[in-house]
């Protein structure tokens, strides 16, 4: 239903690590993939009442904004592969964007991310309901 198969599938995906507007750093999946890699078990909480923890895998949020040389970026907007629907994009802030367990996820339980689980990459982090645990990231914005 949120019409991502194409493209999260597509071997040319790119995660754009960007201001609005600009162009910034695109890394492939084989890239994230190649940074350090982190483990937090967090739930998915969602708004229909239920909740499940799960080990997740992947790139720190804020290692990614080092990267680029916004360590003191306090606000990221994560956008989705989905073209359109209420849930396409969230906002990051505060803690959360620094915190340790706020990953890009690219594992679930020792394994790749199935494609309703967000692949290839998702945001997870703790204490934010499930609807803003963004699927299929494309691009992350600074401001």
């Amino acid at each position: 239903a949120a019409d991502v198969v194409d493209a999260a599938r597509d071997p040319a995906y790119r995660l754009v690590i960007a201001g609005p507007g600009g162009d910034g750093t695109a890394l492939s999946l084989a890239d994230l993939r190649a940074l350090p890699q982190h483990e937090a078990t967090l739930p998915i909480a969602c708004v229909e009442g239920w909740s499940a923890s799960a080990s997740w895998r992947g790139v720190r949020v804020r290692d990614l904004l080092d990267l680029v040389g916004a360590a003191d970026i306090d606000v990221v907007v994560v956008e989705s592969l989905q073209r359109s629907g209420r849930y396409r994009a969230s906002e990051l802030r505060g803690a959360h964007v620094r915190d340790r367990d706020t990953l890009l996820a690219l594992d679930l339980g020792g394994e790749p991310l199935d494609l309703d689980h967000g692949f290839p990459a998702r945001l997870i982090a703790p204490g934010r309901p499930g609807v803003l645990q963004t699927k299929w990231v494309a691009r992350l914005v600074l401001p």
